[in-house]
């Protein structure tokens, strides 16, 4: 295994990222202690920070012939979806613009911020856990999987919730949370969460212990 703390893994950009990525997963994973205002108030500004420097890795080739394993199960995501739906609340469907359906399409698309704010944790999540096992080969490859992620798909999702979250803060509306705002039943159904492994990975995660 390569040790050489030359290799791009360990450059001051990619650690930069790996500090703002560990805030970005530990906010939304603590969202349901957030007020609404506060939640769209912090979003506001580590998006934009964690967009610029993803902008900032370094590009490199995979080193493995093997898939990374992925950290982020279902559950873990769903969690976090249902956090974020939870606390957006009404506001949390918005019109999607920046999308290849929406040229195709002669009807207006709407998409969600809790579904793509998922989708950006799944995949800055899998890196940091990917990165947390301090072997090269399996830092880059990571590295690797993220730099493609964030020009293919999650940079997208994450501009798109910028601008849609922008609009409800500086809208004029009220972002008072509801005392009972209805979600949908199968949510509903899901409301207890602490037996989530999300719980679970969080603790291992914050402690440094292995699951």
């Amino acid at each position: 295994m390569e040790e050489s703390f030359e290799h791009p893994v360990y450059a001051p950009n990619v650690i930069e990222f790996v500090t703002v990525g560990n805030e970005f997963c530990k906010w939304l994973e603590d969202v349901e202690a957030q007020s609404r205002a506060d939640f769209i108030s912090t979003a506001l500004k580590i998006l934009p920070l964690l967009y610029l420097k993803a902008t900032m890795l370094p590009k490199t080739d995979t080193m493995l012939e093997d898939f990374l394993e992925k950290h982020v199960m279902e559950e873990d995501y769903e969690f976090i979806r249902f956090q974020v739906q939870s606390k957006t609340g009404r506001f949390d469907d918005y019109l999607e613009v920046f999308t290849a359906d929406m040229q195709r399409s002669d009807l207006p698309l709407t998409s969600t911020v809790s579904e793509n704010m998922a989708d950006i944790y799944q995949d800055v999540k899998d890196f940091l856990m990917g990165y947390r096992t301090a072997v090269t080969e399996i830092m880059n490859d990571a590295l690797v999987e993220l730099v493609t992620q964030f020009e293919s798909y999650w940079g997208q999702r994450l501009v798109n919730v910028l601008r849609a979250l922008h609009m409800v803060y500086y809208g004029g509306e009220s972002l008072e949370d509801e005392e009972e705002e209805a979600l949908p039943e199968d949510d509903l159904e899901e409301k207890n969460t602490d037996h989530w492994i999300i719980s679970r990975r969080q603790r291992d995660f914050q402690d440094g212990t292995p699951d």
